[in-house]
């Protein structure tokens, strides 16, 4: 990718903000868009002295144009964790309707390939487990969680016409629970959730019984998913993600334990329509891309662990000098 031009929208983002770093380390130029609604511009602020990277604030519902020639379009712009989509409903279903219709245009002037960061989401409560790319999904479409899971779906088949109608070269991966550093202490996913109230001794809330399940993927490893597909050429859909599965009290559990706290276990109600099971069957990744995720649980939620610890740690400090 050493001579590509690529723009990541969403690219302040969690995920973005990851791949913005790796396609840089390759020798890309990379044109980061992104509005600031959940991004931030302090997960780029170790890249922003590079003349290889242009960050521009951007509302991708709005007119989008970049000068110059684009390789790839990699479409991440969206609200991603529950607290935060159904804080910004509206937001939400506009960047995964009108944002993907203006960068499938963006891709499509320039002649672009185009990847679609979808999501397991797009499978709902599965009746299927695991999840396998020709299952449609068990999604309720006046739910609450509607607006991320529609608009994803949306966005699935509003890539599909135009690599149909428009001949634009794209791709749709399907992204399963990622985590990492970088992540806000507040988005309210649960592993940050687990993570925050652990170090600070608070009891950590699981909701239900906690024995509904998902699987979770350090953002290493999903990284290299994504662009694996992106210079393949497939169509996809393709899982991405890691078909591990953990029970969110044993994912609460664990994280007590390795943050070596001693915080109770408070359950609380289960959100709407939240689904019982998750877990990405692989095999096309494996087989098509050569990819498998390589980082276990333990590795990468004591790297998210001592990463959330300085953190919080330097929040602490901060807030002391500001005393």
């Amino acid at each position: 990718m050493s001579t590509q031009r690529v723009v990541v929208t969403g690219g302040a983002g969690f995920l973005g903000s990851y791949l913005c770093e790796r396609l840089l380390s390759e020798g890309a130029e990379v044109i980061c868009m992104d509005n600031f609604l959940t991004g931030s511009p302090r997960n780029l602020e170790h890249l922003l002295g590079r003349s290889s990277l242009r960050l521009i604030e951007c509302d991708l519902t709005g007119f989008v144009h970049v000068p110059g020639e684009v390789d790839l379009v990699l479409h991440f712009a969206s609200a991603a964790s529950p607290a935060d989509y159904l804080r910004h409903p509206i937001e939400t279903l506009k960047v995964g309707s009108l944002g993907t219709l203006h960068a499938l245009g963006l891709a499509k002037e320039k002649d672009a390939r185009f990847l679609l960061a979808s999501t397991s989401e797009v499978y709902g409560d599965p009746l299927e487990h695991p999840q396998r790319e020709t299952y449609w999904g068990n999604v309720n479409p006046v739910g609450p969680r509607s607006v991320y899971d529609e608009a994803k779906r949306f966005a699935e088949s509003l890539t599909t016409a135009y690599r149909n109608s428009h001949r634009v070269d794209t791709a749709i991966v399907r992204i399963f629970n990622t985590y990492g550093p970088r992540m806000r202490p507040h988005d309210g996913r649960a592993i940050p959730t687990f993570i925050r109230q652990s170090l600070h001794g608070e009891p950590i809330t699981v909701t239900g019984d906690g024995s509904q399940t998902r699987s979770i993927c350090y953002v290493d490893d999903t990284v290299e998913g994504i662009l694996a597909m992106a210079r393949s050429g497939l169509q996809g859909p393709i899982n991405i993600g890691n078909p591990t599965e953990l029970t969110m009290l044993g994912l609460a559990e664990k994280i007590r334990d390795l943050a070596g706290s001693s915080s109770p276990i408070r359950f609380i109600d289960r959100p709407v329509d939240d689904p019982a099971v998750r877990r990405p069957d692989t095999s096309q990744a494996a087989e098509r891309l050569g990819w498998q995720p390589r980082v276990d649980a333990l590795s990468g939620l004591r790297r998210t662990i001592d990463w959330f610890a300085r953190e919080l740690q330097g929040h602490r400090e901060s807030a002391d000098v500001s005393l």
